[in-house]
């Protein structure tokens, strides 16, 4: 167990293997649950996460990682990689981001990670309705990371995996409060951008930085002299 007794919020709502049975009694044998995290974050890479889930092993308390908080999060990490029969993480740079735009960004981070599993995927279960891997293998489950536990625990690597990273960027930067805000807008990263201006860090393409007095890092922009506003 995540705690000697679940909290009541979490009773009740795990996720199951539904999908991934119908695809095992189709004959497909690796299936790769994929999730992101970071998407609308201002600082820090977007980072995809992927686990095949063991099918001869039982393991409970997994959810949602947004469903956990960070204590109970760092405990099933360690659980679900020990645990998975393969797990890998794809990280893509905030200079990454600023350079392709976030969906080919969110491509890249699936395509790394799928290639750091050393496995060759039968089928990729995505949360949502968008299919950012191709090739005719994915299958996109809206609500999937509340539903498939493939998902869930590839949400819950993804986020440890991710905010270990902004843990070590508050290190490098003090004043942004990364351990807190994981590189997301809130009143404290938003007073600290204002007084220090970006970091090398920060995804210094998007509209935040159009407001930002002119200390720090610059912003990136287009050929037109405009900020390229991809959030």
């Amino acid at each position: 167990m995540v705690q000697k007794r679940m909290r009541a919020a979490l009773q009740g709502k795990a996720p199951g293997v539904a999908a991934e049975k119908i695809l095992w009694a189709s004959g497909y044998r690796t299936i790769v649950g994929l999730d992101e995290v970071g998407k609308g974050a201002w600082a820090g890479p977007l980072t995809v996460g992927a686990v095949v889930v063991n099918q001869t092993k039982r393991i409970t308390g997994v959810r949602d990682s947004k469903m956990l908080n960070e204590k109970e999060r760092e405990i099933l990490y360690d659980r679900i990689t020990n645990w998975a029969r393969a797990w890998a993480v794809g990280h893509v740079s905030n200079d990454e981001c600023d350079e392709l735009g976030m969906s080919d960004a969110q491509r890249l981070a699936a395509k790394r990670a799928l290639a750091a599993l050393e496995l060759t995927p039968d089928k990729v279960l995505l949360d949502g309705n968008w299919d950012f891997v191709g090739g005719g293998i994915s299958q996109p489950i809206v609500k999937g990371d509340t539903t498939s536990l493939s998902i869930a625990a590839a949400s819950i690597v993804a986020k440890v995996s991710r905010d270990r990273l902004l843990r070590e960027a508050d290190k490098k930067w003090p004043g942004y409060s990364f351990s807190s805000n994981k590189g997301y807008p809130c009143p404290r990263h938003r007073e600290a951008l204002s007084k220090f201006g970006a970091t090398t860090f920060h995804r210094r393409s998007w509209k935040f930085m159009a407001d930002l007095p002119p200390i720090g890092e610059p912003p990136r922009f287009r050929n037109s002299g405009e900020p390229r506003l991809f959030n």
